[in-house]
């Protein structure tokens, strides 16, 4: 007797039909314009300029901390972390998983994670991702009407209707289940303002966030030597997220490709850079979607230090006679070194300075150069890297049970006369932690690029901190003994963001001082934006959420 196959098998059967079906097409499609020395071309360009890609990156991560910074506004009882993981886990999973499936994972990360009801959490998600598809197409409509109205027609109109309806629709149903169960006496108002805040934060910021997520492809493009106006990207951007609403393959392999050849073909691109172009952008975006994805799979991310912080620990007691002790890392730096030691103070505030220099692998003679100015040297035993200097400085620092301990550079680019300045916060206990700003105090010399860069980075560790800070990577740092002991830099390349991070996480008292700051004339810096960042941005996410 033949059986008969359950519904469930040949809606299981044809859902991988289907997607198997799309796939052949859009492999055939693509086999069409595949140009392999473009594409060897364009990935070459974006090897070439890690600093560009890395930055279009960084965009399209603003883009999903918009979202989540929405998603809170709109339901303020989820915090950022756990939204911006769930967006993330989600991303994932519409990488990895066929049809779309990483769309419920929004869901159920948060309800997994926290003690929400599903009622707000489905509503607020329906609402958000129905703002996100609007807005992607009334972008493309703006950016390009003529390519949508060839790729799409008409069919953009009913389909922007219908998402409009759901936004409305989970608004309506985010306000009724927050009057459901509010806190006594707050059931009207919460539940308008949600309503009010859904309106005018909702759809802006999803607009914002597309115009970010264009960075990739307007980077991509202009690297493989691909001229597209930010509008041109903007449309690019929105008419391929339109084909991923309805993707069946994982992270839309092939149907993306296609989506975006065909938009770039449109604007006059011809096929083979369109498809490399298409092809490397995905292929990006992929890389961050596993990289932040899992990161956010594993754990709910931490992007900054909590609003209460512990209490300023216990000092340690120090002997009246007491040193200050200044330790400075050096790497091949024999032009400068002896000076920087000679021009140091023999006291500070009526204390000896004793003067350690920390030698990390150096082929020229600064070692010996900084011993013949007066300095103990203590070598590494190879160069491992600024960040490994400064925590063998500290070690060094701690053992001799100091006053105080500052770390200064060793390429002239601070005064050495100012060490009173950044040590005196310290020695009168009104500070555990004092950065010396540059950007407080005098800036002789600066290049532009320089200057832009630390003012970023420093808004970074300012938010990222919730401290007025004004110079985040100052190489002139003071520390009590209890802060020095305590202190930890959990990389080798680099300190200045992990060690700010890690003190006020403990507790310690922060202050900053204005120094004297004169951009050096001799040798070059270590510090290259792209390997910066790669290093850097990893090591401040463990930090921000090591146990």
């Amino acid at each position: 007797m033949r059986t008969q196959m359950p519904a469930s098998s040949i809606a299981k059967t044809a859902r991988r039909g289907l997607g198997l079906l799309v796939l052949v097409v859009a492999v055939v499609y693509l086999t069409r314009v595949v140009s392999g020395p473009d594409l060897a071309a364009a990935l070459g360009a974006l090897l070439r300029d890690p600093a560009g890609v890395l930055f279009a990156l960084l965009l399209y991560g603003c883009a999903f901390g918009l979202r989540a910074w929405s998603w809170r506004r709109v339901l303020p009882e989820l915090s950022f972390r756990h939204s911006w993981a769930a967006l993330h886990v989600s991303l994932l999973g519409n990488h990895v998983l066929p049809f779309r499936l990483g769309e419920a994972l929004r869901v159920t990360t948060v309800l997994r994670r926290t003690g929400l009801p599903a009622s707000p959490v489905v509503a607020s998600t329906v609402a958000l991702r129905s703002a996100d598809l609007v807005a992607v197409a009334l972008l493309a409509l703006a950016a390009a009407p003529g390519l949508v109205g060839t790729l799409v027609g008409a069919w953009i109109w009913p389909v922007v209707g219908l998402l409009a309806t759901a936004m409305l629709a989970g608004m309506v149903w985010l306000s009724r289940s927050a009057s459901r169960t509010p806190p006594p006496g707050t059931a009207g108002n919460r539940s308008r303002g949600r309503a009010l805040t859904a309106l005018a934060v909702v759809f802006p910021i999803a607009v914002v966030a597309w115009m970010l997520e264009s960075a990739v492809v307007y980077e991509v493009a202009r690297l493989a030597g691909v001229a597209l106006s930010p509008a041109e990207a903007v449309a690019v951007t929105a008419v391929t997220i339109a084909a991923q609403t309805v993707a069946v393959t994982p992270g839309g392999f092939g149907s993306y490709e296609a989506a975006a050849t065909a938009a770039l073909a449109a604007l006059g691109v011809p096929p083979g850079p369109a498809f490399a172009v298409a092809l490397l952008a995905h292929a990006l975006k992929t890389a961050y979607s596993l990289v932040v994805g899992g990161a956010a799979l594993m754990t709910p991310t931490r992007l900054r230090l909590p609003r209460t912080l512990p209490a300023r620990p216990e000092l340690l007691q120090v002997s009246p006679d007491a040193p200050v002790v200044a330790f400075v890392p050096v790497f091949n730096e024999e032009e400068t070194v002896a000076e920087v030691v000679e021009r140091l103070p023999a006291t500070v505030a009526g204390r000896p300075l004793v003067t350690i220099v920390v030698d990390d692998g150096s082929t020229d003679a600064s070692a010996s150069r900084a011993r013949q100015a007066g300095a103990t040297v203590v070598s590494q035993p190879g160069n491992l890297g600024l960040g490994a200097a400064v925590r063998r400085g500290l070690a060094e620092a701690v053992r001799l049970g100091p006053a105080a301990v500052v770390y200064l550079d060793a390429d002239l680019e601070y005064f050495p006369e100012d060490i009173e300045q950044v040590a005196g916060p310290i020695l009168s206990g009104a500070a555990d932690y004092v950065v010396g700003s540059r950007f407080a105090g005098n800036i002789e010399r600066m290049l532009p690029h320089r200057r832009f860069g630390n003012q970023v980075l420093t808004a970074w560790v300012r938010w990222m901190t919730r401290h007025d800070v004004t110079d985040g990577q100052s190489g002139y740092r003071a520390f009590s003994l209890s802060a020095a002991r305590a202190a930890e830099v959990i990389h080798d390349y680099n300190y200045a963001q992990v060690l700010t991070l890690d003190l006020l996480a403990k507790g310690y008292l922060y202050r900053e001082v204005p120094i004297r700051y004169a951009f050096r004339s001799t040798g070059e810096s270590f510090v290259k934006l792209g390997r910066y960042l790669r290093k850097v941005i990893p090591a401040v996410h463990r930090e921000l959420n090591s146990p």
